[in-house]
């Protein structure tokens, strides 16, 4: 196949995405024509044809004509071609999975509910840089990103999203340095009833809260009382209370008839950083 031929023959159909191009002042109206054609070009060839080493032979054939192509362009296009990023409701309104096709942990959870948790990934920090986001939440192999509230559009944070996963995984770094929630692991004090609550909540519920997004773990058991944290998808959900009571309450009480009630608890820091979040939005929107 003639890549000169290709490239002339595409530039014939692809006027009509001009459109999608940003001007840049810095390029005269020839130059920038020529330039958005040819990024048009590379995305047509990897998005439909798929032929990405072919699309790597044209941007060499571009870059011999020292035409100024958008190489960030077809760079992350290629990467989304591989990573083939999907995203996924949840339960949730406010709350959104994202698949990148790939390990993220591997194994267990991790929750970052503020920016200022986010300290031991790059990956999180960065996402907290998108306007709209409150929360980020790390499974098995996916990302659950939760935003400020309801009225903040989708579109634009995945978008954004998109691009700071495919950019992370392109680099190869370490998702994070911090120790991840596992399952529940016995502890040598644990007597039979709370062996058996945490043996069930890692072999029957926790699967089933990870592919809304979101995670289960177990802070305590005192005196017929189950507690735990909801974190991921579930923090803030509509329907937690009923997933708390009807599903894993009724789930417990069933297989450990020892069990009274499952309640909820929220860590002191997660209460430190809701009510500091809170303040922050509230002065914004004065």
């Amino acid at each position: 196949m003639d890549v000169t031929f290709v490239c002339l023959k595409a530039r014939a159909f692809a006027v009509k995405f001009l459109s999608v191009i940003t001007y840049k002042p810095e390029l005269n109206e020839k130059e920038f024509v020529s330039t958005s054609l040819q990024v048009i070009v590379i995305f047509i060839l990897i998005t439909d044809l798929q032929q990405v080493q072919f699309a790597l032979e044209i941007q060499t054939h571009f870059r011999s004509l020292h035409s100024s192509i958008h190489c960030y362009v077809l760079n992350t296009a290629i990467i989304k071609r591989h990573l083939s990023i999907q995203t996924q409701e949840t339960p949730n309104p406010r709350s959104l999975k994202f698949l990148p096709g790939k390990p993220v942990l591997g194994s267990g959870t991790l929750d970052f509910p503020s920016p200022n948790s986010a300290g031991s990934s790059s990956l999180a920090r960065n996402l907290f840089e998108i306007e709209g986001v409150k929360g980020v939440f790390f499974g098995p192999d996916f990302i659950t990103i939760t935003k400020t509230d309801e009225d903040v559009e989708w579109t634009h944070i995945k978008r954004h999203a998109m691009e700071v996963i495919a950019k992370f995984f392109e680099s190869g770094d370490q998702v994070t340095t911090e120790a991840v929630h596992g399952e529940n692991s016995l502890a040598e004090d644990d007597d039979d009833i709370v062996s058996m609550i945490k043996e069930l909540l890692d072999t029957r519920i926790r699967p089933t809260v990870q592919e809304d997004g979101g995670d289960v773990i177990f802070k305590g058991f005192e005196n017929g009382i189950v507690k735990l944290k909801l974190v991921g998808s579930c923090t803030g959900c509509p329907s937690s209370t009923v997933t708390l009571k009807n599903g894993i309450q009724n789930m417990m009480q069933f297989y450990i008839p020892e069990v009274d009630m499952v309640e909820q608890v929220e860590d002191e820091v997660d209460d430190i950083n809701a009510k500091v979040f809170a303040e922050v939005e509230s002065k914004l929107h004065k």
